[in-house]
């Protein structure tokens, strides 16, 4: 297969945890374009893969998202899904939140998807194609979510965003669809500033909660995105599939 044959991805948030398994999944037959701040894991990603490329860039900066679907197009000539799993946490009650911190994570994990997918729309009305957003089942189900409560409203919003956008958009042949992660061993409580036994005890304490008995795998969720944005799965928009092990069942 060609790669002018193959279709066009774009991973936000590509360089560690889900958004390399994102990456490293689609790689088996698409092209990749994994995005994020910082370039060196971004090539960690890509190492071995020629057709995962690269771009550093920060999305919650004016014109980065026409810049990255110019690239995509650019190196790809379509984009056929879209993935938008960048995304930021700063956990605070509330009397210990900070504007800066919560500015922060609005930017990343709401308006980088807004503009990023706004500025994508004519390249997916092109391939008829699919925009994954990756959410957090902890922010699912009208549940309360003590002190992620700026981070949880982040992720009910682009939950809001996903059913809007799929009846806005299916008269141009676009899809929109979500994945409401659990919790995985992504490593992205070291990344939040947890210290990596503090981290441990984390997910294992979660694990003991979860009725599956354990949490997460980065590659599990890249199964489930590789599922609803197949082609076989064209008739499911505006679907959200909560993969937690059960947990927010309880």
């Amino acid at each position: 297969m060609t790669s002018k044959q193959r279709r066009g991805v774009i991973i936000t948030g590509g360089g560690t945890g889900i958004g390399r398994a994102l990456a490293h999944s689609y790689a088996e037959d698409c092209d990749v374009l994994v995005v994020g701040r910082t370039e060196s894991t971004l090539r960690a990603t890509a190492a071995g893969r020629d057709n995962i490329r690269v771009l550093a860039a920060d999305l919650t900066e004016a014109g980065a998202a026409e810049h990255v679907v110019e690239t995509a197009l650019r190196i790809f000539a379509r984009v056929d899904v879209l993935v938008n799993n960048a995304g930021t946490a700063a956990p605070a009650a509330l009397v210990d939140v900070e504007r800066a911190a919560a500015e922060t994570q609005v930017a990343v994990n709401l308006l980088a998807p807004v503009f990023l997918t706004r500025a994508a729309l004519d390249a997916l009305a092109e391939t008829h194609g699919t925009v994954l957003n990756i959410s957090s089942s902890g922010a699912s189900g009208g549940r309360a979510w003590p002190g992620f409560s700026v981070y949880g409203a982040t992720k009910v919003a682009l939950e809001f965003l996903t059913r809007t956008w799929s009846v806005e958009l299916a008269p141009r042949g676009i899809r929109v669809v979500a994945i409401a992660a659990g919790v995985v061993a992504s490593g992205m409580g070291v990344r939040m500033g947890s210290t990596p036994e503090q981290y441990r005890a984390f997910l294992s304490d979660t694990a003991t909660r979860t009725p599956a008995g354990r949490v997460g795998k980065p590659e599990e969720i890249a199964w489930w995105a590789r599922q609803l944005t197949a082609h076989e799965a064209e008739f499911a928009t505006g679907s959200i599939a909560v993969v937690d092990g059960g947990l927010s069942l309880l």
